[in-house]
């Protein structure tokens, strides 16, 4: 007996032994993993701070990923990222508009830069307005006599938009260029709420006003599609127009319609790489082997690298500007929050709290505010509105640069402004309001559970797991109804209209920038350049300088983005839609549908969102 507790107890002793060696050897793994990163950061830091010898030869323009106004992580620690941890996928980076623009404009002048090559394989994109940024720089390098070459096996409509600014455009002899349009595409949820049994109490003010619709259709309302069709019809054809006037064609040429393209294949047996060259929509078809030999030819050969001479884009440094500018950039990129900034979305006391510090700085004289937003909360909007009108108030001009959207909320916050420059392609207006309350008591009735309480009035008796109140309803409808009243108000009073006269072009409408003007809702058309000349115009400035204010990401960011990364990278897109509201929104997937989910924390549950606005495709 003796004998077998000695056993019963070294098997237990050796146990304990071997959980307390995996459990240091586990430690131990994560001290020695946390240290190498360490290295790895002071080492990158380190390499960093010297900058990159630019050799004679091309400026190589291989953008990966995505055009964004502001990125969600900053470029130090995105570059970190790459370094480090390596890309998940090059297509689901962020690059900084204005640091192209400034690149290219800087090469345009750089003894070094003897021209540009468009190596656009992994761009994905960017909004309409931004490839429009990114083409006059293009072109402005162009006029100045330096060469600019384009390459790809295929192009996408995006990647194309800005190889037509090219001289010389080149594409694979198996290869295709993809031109097919623009449209839109919403989820809509009410078959699926009914069969769950959750009821949706939807508030909201405007005729055109289709974030919401979703949830109370299984298809997009007849207002809706013409208001869409006129909108998604503009950016196409301001699209094809670009591309024509480029390639010094026709805009029948650039895309002849569905059945003519059908046809034109039929009769070259459906090789697309003849009919772009046929159509000139690109001047030579060429291996990539036989693209180097001729790209080697005009900037030389790098023995070392194999390859043509030349510089990325990654590696090509920009001047290092003044550290205290005469004029505030403030970035509105994202949906709008209410709270503080979180990467992606515009926090309301964030960016409040940084126009107020621009407000309070002497040496700033003026501000633009760069809006690039589909909207969102109210009571986030509506902190951002009143300090640039505390701004303007102190005699400080307030210029807005609309982005790619700059819609709802987006305008609400646009209201103080001095002056509204847009893009023709911009997205705008959608003047409305909309709430949403989903409660769940028939589903919890079917599966037998139920809940009841007491309350001192009706107005505390509010559950998600109960029917909403009567006297609930009357009051959000009441308070919408008021928010829209304000909105009307705001845009009359800053755009000097009478309130029928906004209620006219509201209703939730979108209107294009082109619209928008000829509407009156924003006071010129133009870009970025043309904000910055208007800010200096109005705070008599005769020689600006840019002092941006960009939200500082952290290390914690870039992991969760990479994680978040990982996971877009190996579920396609099916299967990411598929999955509940909240987990689309970590995917990636409410891109298409900008901060309809978790972003909707107004604390009266009242959005000014465009929901369409950024679903163009």
């Amino acid at each position: 007996m003796r004998t077998l507790w000695r056993i019963i107890a070294n098997l237990f002793k050796w146990t304990w032994r071997l959980i307390n060696f995996i459990r240091e050897f586990i430690l131990n793994l994560f001290l020695l993993l946390l240290i190498l990163v360490g290295v790895g950061i002071w080492m990158q830091v380190k390499s960093s701070s010297q900058p990159v010898e630019i050799q004679k030869g091309a400026l190589d323009i291989d953008l990966a990923g995505v055009v964004v106004d502001n990125p969600s992580v900053t470029n130090k620690i995105s570059k970190w990222g790459r370094q480090l941890i390596g890309a998940s996928s090059n297509r689901l980076k962020e690059n900084p508009l204005f640091d192209i623009v400034n690149a290219i404009r800087q090469a345009k002048t750089d003894d070094r830069i003897s021209g540009i090559v468009l190596n656009l394989r992994d761009f994905a994109g960017g909004d309409q307005p931004s490839l429009q940024y990114i083409g006059k720089a293009l072109r402005e390098f162009r006029d100045s006599g330096k060469p600019i070459y384009a390459y790809g096996d295929n192009y996408t409509q995006a990647q194309y938009y800005l190889a037509s600014f090219a001289n010389h455009i080149y594409l694979s002899p198996h290869g295709s260029i993809d031109l097919h349009g623009f449209a839109t595409n919403s989820l809509y949820y009410k078959s699926l709420l009914d069969r769950l049994k959750v009821s949706s109490h939807i508030f909201r003010v405007g005729t055109y006003k289709s974030a919401v619709e979703p949830f109370l259709r299984d298809d997009m309302s007849p207002a809706a599609r013409d208001a869409d069709s006129r909108w998604v019809g503009q950016l196409w054809q301001n699209y094809i127009a670009q591309i024509a006037a480029n390639r010094q064609i026709t805009p029948q040429q650039v895309f002849p319609g569905a059945q003519q393209l059908i046809a034109a294949l039929q009769q070259n047996g459906g090789d697309m790489a003849q009919y772009a060259k046929a159509t000139k929509l690109v001047d030579e078809l060429a291996t990539p082997a036989e693209v180097d030999q001729k790209l080697s030819k005009v900037f030389g050969w790098d023995k070392q690298s194999n390859d043509y001479r030349g510089t990325s884009i990654y590696d090509y440094s920009l001047k290092k500007q003044a550290e205290k500018g005469n004029i505030a950039v403030i970035y509105a990129d994202g949906a709008i929050v209410d709270g503080e900034q979180t990467p992606g979305a515009v926090g309301g006391d964030t960016t409040a709290a940084e126009i107020r510090s621009a407000r309070l700085d002497d040496n700033i004289k003026a501000i633009i505010l760069r809006v690039n937003s589909p909207g969102g909360s109210v009571t986030a909007s509506e902190t951002i509105r009143e300090e640039l009108a505390a701004a303007r108030t102190a005699g400080k001009p307030v210029v807005v640069s609309m982005g790619g959207m700059a819609a709802s909320g987006g305008y609400w916050i646009s209201t103080p402004a001095s002056y509204i420059i847009a893009s023709p392609s911009t997205l705008t207006g959608s003047i409305g309001i909309f709430g949403i309350i989903n409660t769940v008591e028939k589903s919890l009735d079917s599966l037998g559970v139920h809940t009841d309480g007491v309350a001192t009035s009706p107005l505390a008796d509010v559950s998600v797991t109960k029917t909403l109140p009567p006297e609930v309803q009357q009051i959000m409808q009441l308070t919408i109804e008021n928010g829209y009243k304000n909105f009307v108000d705001l845009v009359a009073r800053s755009r000097k209209m009478t309130p029928e006269q906004v209620d006219a072009i509201a209703q939730g409408h979108v209107w294009t920038g082109s619209d928008a003007k000829a509407n009156g809702l924003v006071d010129e058309l133009g870009d970025f350049d043309d904000a910055i000349n208007k800010a200096a115009e109005l705070a008599k400035i005769s020689q600006p300088q840019l002092q941006w204010y960009q939200y500082q990401s952290s290390v914690a960011d870039l992991l969760l983005g990479q994680v978040s990364a990982q996971i877009r990278a190996v579920l396609p897109d099916t299967l990411q839609s598929m999955l509940p509201a909240p987990l689309n929104d970590v995917m990636g997937v409410v891109k298409k549908q900008p901060g309809l989910f978790d972003k909707m924390n107004d604390p009266q549950s009242r959005y000014a969102l465009c929901l369409t606005c950024g679903e163009v495709g």
